[in-house]
């Protein structure tokens, strides 16, 4: 099918009703619904390949809603795939929350609701086919639902560049049918989510006494790393953000309180060590990833009392 536009004229309430008749269509049943002052515009290429639908979607951010009166009780037994291209989104699901930044993808249940948050201009590649394509548990499949898949190592290296290929290539694909390259690609999308089910089960088998040892190990090995943040922490340990947290606070930590200790104690080890003394105390903070100096010398005077300086000082 030709590319699919919303009006260049008219209200940005008219263009959004417009792109939610077009995605309702061509997808499934939903609404849209509008972000603070965005000029709306948005655009969907959609190739049905066999059992497989492939739809290319740029637009501005918005934010779309399926409900349960969007769901018929006959509805297909549907899944959705949606690889992030450019910008980011929240998919939100049952009790799940999951953000999909470039490079991610995430799989989402189309008989139950959800809710996709797209808070800026982007593009992304989404597959919809039946259920039964993944061949996966049902176990395996609730685990790996309405979570974001990293494609940056292991089997995603593969699947990424792949899934970047079919969208790049819409238009081939619509010129020549070729159910089985839509079969493979939802094929390696299953594998991939197999793998991080695998690894799901790994570490439930592993208790969470285990997992919280390499989640504070990891922690340690990193914290000169100023972008060490929960979301990539709990991705690279394959847990939600959510449990990653319980696992914290049942050793009386919160993830930032424990980072924050951590590299204060380190810091003030460093400004009491002579070998240090050549390094200005703003690079001590910067050593112990406090990109911010003034961030740094308050952070140290809450938690001991005194400036960074004054620690130094006081060795002296």
């Amino acid at each position: 099918m030709p590319r699919i536009t919303t009006p260049s004229d008219g209200t940005a309430t008219e263009r959004l009703e417009c792109w939610r008749d077009t995605v309702s269509r061509n997808l499934v049943p939903l609404e849209v619904l509008p972000r603070a002052n965005t000029d709306f515009s948005a655009s969907l290429h959609a190739v049905r390949v066999g059992q497989v639908q492939l739809s290319v979607i740029s637009a501005e951010p918005h934010s779309i809603a399926r409900t349960r009166r969007h769901i018929a009780s006959d509805a297909p037994d549907f899944f959705q795939l949606t690889l992030q291209l450019t910008g980011q989104g929240v998919l939100t699901q049952r009790d799940r929350q999951a953000r999909v930044r470039p490079g991610e993808l995430v799989v989402y249940d189309t008989r139950r609701p959800f809710t996709y948050e797209l808070d800026q201009s982007h593009t992304g590649l989404v597959l919809m086919f039946p259920r039964t394509m993944l061949r996966l548990t049902a176990r395996d499949l609730d685990g790996v639902t309405a979570t974001s898949v990293p494609c940056h190592d292991g089997l995603g290296q593969v699947v990424l560049p792949f899934l970047h290929g079919l969208a790049a290539q819409m238009g081939h694909l619509e010129s020549h049918i070729l159910p089985r390259l839509a079969d493979n690609a939802v094929d390696l999308v299953g594998t991939l989510l197999a793998e991080r089910a695998d690894a799901e089960r790994t570490t439930e088998e592993d208790g969470p006494g285990l997992l919280t040892e390499r989640v504070l190990a990891h922690m340690e090995q990193r914290l000169a790393d100023p972008g060490l943040s929960p979301d990539g922490i709990a991705a690279a340990h394959r847990i939600s953000r959510r449990y990653l947290y319980k696992l914290l606070a049942a050793q009386g930590f919160t993830v930032s309180g424990w980072i924050r200790e951590q590299r204060l104690s380190r810091c003030r080890r460093d400004l009491t060590d002579p070998a240090m003394d050549h390094l200005p105390v703003a690079a001590i903070g910067g050593r112990w990833g406090f990109a911010d100096p003034a961030h740094f010398s308050h952070a140290f005077k809450a938690a001991y009392g005194m400036s960074p300086r004054e620690a130094r000082a006081l060795r002296e």
